[in-house]
């Protein structure tokens, strides 16, 4: 179950079917949703990404998901989940922002949250996130928060992925 995680700022709750259409918005721009998964994905495959949320990710209980919200107004998502095996045994945060919200710390907030649960809730002595190597903002985010690097994967569109991990002190 997904349990309600509150900060100074911010309120994560699970999702409800309401949120659909500000999710899809969210992850149709292109500077925020060039950074999930693998891309920019079509407004259908966005569409169906959401609704796996509900018949999948919640019915079977896998992991928490929740849309992130400042002021009562829907302002982006957020997730941890267990990393691909390919990455390493463990879990990694996933977030994102709508850009009217970016430039006031609500980042540095949701991912300081996002990593307080994985340690101190979920137990775990690393918490990570792999970050495309041109994503400045959210690495100046996590290396504020203590994050350092591990490995830079080479991908197969050119890029490179850095993982990068919070391990509990």
């Amino acid at each position: 179950m997904t349990p309600v995680l509150r900060s100074e700022r911010l309120s994560l709750t699970p999702y409800v079917a309401a949120d659909e259409e500000q999710f899809v918005s969210l992850l149709q721009d292109e500077a925020v949703g060039r950074w999930f998964g693998d891309g920019m994905q079509s407004v259908e495959q966005t569409h169906a990404l959401f609704r796996r949320i509900f018949g999948l990710v919640y019915a079977e209980n896998q992991f928490p998901v929740w849309a992130v919200r400042h002021e009562g107004r829907y302002v982006g998502h957020a997730e941890i989940k267990p990393s691909p095996e390919r990455w390493l045994d463990g879990h990694e945060i996933v977030y994102g922002l709508f850009r009217g919200s970016w430039g006031m710390g609500l980042g540095t907030e949701l991912a300081r949250l996002l990593t307080s649960y994985g340690h101190e809730t979920l137990a775990l002595s690393e918490v990570h996130a792999t970050v495309d190597s041109e994503n400045i903002a959210s690495l100046t985010v996590l290396k504020r928060l203590g994050f350092t690097q591990g490995r830079a994967v080479p991908e197969d569109n050119g890029r490179t992925t850095l993982l990068m991990t919070s391990v509990l002190s």
